[in-house]
Formats: C-alpha cells, sequence, structure tokens
C-alpha cells in the first residue's frame, strides 16, 4: 500500500503545528515540529523503509533518484541539530529548551521546513 500521500499530510500538519508554536513562543517546539516535518515530507518520497531521523542523511538517501539542491541538504544538517536539544535539557550545556531557542530560529528553521516540504510535495505530484 502506497502511504506517501498519509506521510505528507503528516508533514504538513506539523509544519502548521510549528508556525502555531512560534505564534504562542513555544520557540523549543517550533524548532522541533519544522524538523519532523521535514523527515515526514522527506520519508513519502522514499518509497522504501528508512530508518533514522536525520533528514540530511534521508536527503542525501533521496538523491539516489532525484537530484536534491544542496541548499536543502545544508538546511537539513541544521533541521537535525535541534532533534535532541529542542526537548531535553540534558542535551544542552545548561538551562532548558524552552529558555534556549528564539523566534528568529524558530523562523529560520520553519523557513528550511517549508522549502524541503514543498520541494517533496513537488515530487509527490511528479
Amino acid at each position: 500500500m502506497e502511504r506517501g500521500e498519509d506521510w505528507m499530510d503528516q508533514a504538513r500538519w506539523d509544519l502548521k503545528h510549528a508556525r502555531a508554536d512560534m505564534e504562542r513562543e513555544f520557540y523549543d517546539w517550533a524548532c522541533f515540529s519544522a524538523q519532523q516535518a521535514s523527515e515526514k515530507a522527506v520519508l513519502q518520497r522514499m518509497g522504501i523503509e528508512a530508518w533514522g531521523h536525520s533528514v540530511a542523511d534521508l536527503l542525501e538517501a533521496l538523491s539516489q533518484r532525484y537530484t536534491v539542491p544542496r541548499e536543502l541538504v545544508d538546511s537539513a544538517l541544521e533541521l537535525d541539530k535541534v532533534y535532541i536539544p529542542a526537548r531535553y535539557p540534558d542535551a544542552l550545556p545548561s538551562g532548558s529548551p524552552r529558555r534556549s531557542y528564539t523566534l528568529r530560529e524558530a523562523e529560520r528553521l520553519i523557513g528550511y521546513a517549508d522549502k524541503i516540504v514543498r520541494f517533496c510535495e513537488a515530487l509527490l505530484s511528479s
């Protein structure tokens, strides 16, 4: 059973969640939700069982079939850096994630996620 549209639907929802979190000043969760949106968008195009949570690794694997702009991979590398620290205080040198993420970071990462989701949507429609 082809589940690509289900993955993309969830990716779009996670991106919407990221924006809502940013508006409510939950910048840590906005960053994490942006990473999740990107991860799910790329998974929908894999067509194979993918393992792991690295958006950059998933895009690299996807580049075996499609031309993936380097800009997206670079964006994914930054998104990957929030996967754990945005949720767990012990992943940071001090303080809690809620005090460690900013509006500017949330805006930037949501922008990256939006580009990755749109790229994958275009692949899904092709």
